[in-house]
């Protein structure tokens, strides 16, 4: 019965992510005063409220139910663009990050471990990456959907029509999260227990220390993850310094996501071809050049860079993803997955403080070499550590 919640999980992520809002999103906020620096602001807030909430939402999605931290982030998601409709003020779109953050930060460990414990319950566990990728692919296609559609209604009916459609599709996500039938992962003996938070919490980072390979492969992901946010975030501004009109944004906002659907779909069987450390090493040595060539080569070229380093972006996670729940226990999954959201995090709010620097120095172009030289740090320290990886 449990393999219902994969087609439920499917469409909520799909109207979830159904947004219209976010392919005019940086410009919406332009026009209502928000600079490239306020912006980075609010990442900043974004990333610093998730590295608050990420491993409580976690714990709680373990203790209490994963269910409860779905329907939380939907509700959350639904109030976010209500507010977004009015934003008039710094503070407003603050509020609003703060809000996200806690929807984010609630709904990452609990979407996976319900996932993989609705696929142990039918014993389909070794099926994760395959059903996570295809996971995400349905994000992919809920986004492009919202972006084609999204940029031509931005266009007919303005910037504050797509708010109200986001509003709407995020109100659909919410009711959807209530048919969720939530998987038992205890003996009857461990349901009636009441394990203290310090123990999850003393289980998990002992769990990361013995095991220096997964840590290694979740790091990849926290990496990459935070740094293909920066193409995601302010794509539109790049865009916009090479003189690109706006009705073609909603077609290459939906390029940088369809390009990340084969590898979402096909991660678990590359993973058979060829070896984790390849998979990841090939896929970080991409995003270093990538993330490089874009800052250093101001023309349309750069726009074809993007598209590559989207396309492996849609492997990584999968793929780390999967490295990390194969090896961890069903009572503890959702805080496990949450410490790989929360170091993502962590590392988007420190580079964001030299993201932000850079660009304000150099432009936005800037902030992208920053990126490049995060990404090549970590490939050199990868590359001398990953022996270590076991497959």
């Amino acid at each position: 019965m449990y393999i219902s919640n994969i087609w439920k999980l499917n469409m909520i992520r799909f109207f979830y992510h159904l947004i219209p809002a976010y392919v005019i999103e940086r410009l919406y906020w332009e026009e209502r005063g928000m600079t490239i620096q306020l912006v980075i602001l609010t990442e900043i807030i974004f990333a610093a409220t998730v590295v608050l909430f990420e491993v409580p939402t976690g714990i709680i999605a373990d203790k209490w139910g994963r269910k409860r931290m779905i329907v939380l982030a939907s509700f959350i998601g639904c109030l976010e663009f209500f507010i977004l409709v009015f934003a008039t003020e710094f503070w407003h779109f603050a509020l609003v990050v703060f809000l996200a953050a806690i929807g984010s930060a609630a709904s990452s460990g609990a979407e996976n471990a319900l996932l993989y414990d609705s696929l142990l319950h039918n014993g389909k566990e070794q099926h994760f990456e395959k059903y996570a990728g295809r996971l995400n692919a349905i994000d992919t296609v809920s986004i492009m959907i919202a972006a084609l559609s999204g940029s031509l209604l931005a266009s007919h009916y303005g910037f504050e029509f797509n708010y109200w459609l986001s509003l709407i599709s995020m109100i659909v996500a919410l009711v959807l999260s209530f048919l969720i039938v939530e998987p038992n992962v205890r003996s009857p003996e461990e349901n009636e227990e009441t394990i203290p938070i310090r123990q999850y919490l003393t289980a998990s980072l002992s769990f990361f220390r013995s095991h220096s390979d997964v840590s290694l492969v979740v790091l990849v992901g926290m990496v990459t993850g935070a740094s293909i946010n920066y193409i995601d975030e302010f794509w539109q501004i790049y865009l916009e310094r090479l003189h690109i009109p706006v009705y073609f944004f909603g077609i290459f906002s939906a390029t940088i996501f369809f390009i990340r659907m084969p590898g979402n779909i096909f991660a678990y069987k590359l993973k058979y071809r060829f070896s984790y450390r390849f998979l990841l090493a090939f896929s970080l040595l991409v995003f270093t050049a990538g993330f490089f060539y874009i800052s250093m080569v101001k023309d349309y070229s750069g726009l074809v860079v993007i598209v590559m380093i989207c396309c492996f972006a849609g492997l990584i996670e999968p793929l780390a993803s999967g490295y990390l729940h194969h090896r961890i226990d069903s009572t503890m999954r959702a805080t496990m997955d949450s410490f790989q959201s929360l170091g993502q995090n962590v590392l988007k709010a420190l580079t964001g403080l030299g993201f932000g620097y850079y660009s304000s120095k150099l432009d936005i172009f800037g902030g992208f070499g920053f990126i490049g030289m995060i990404c090549g740090l970590y490939l050199v320290y990868f590359l001398a550590q990953s022996k270590k990886i076991t497959e």
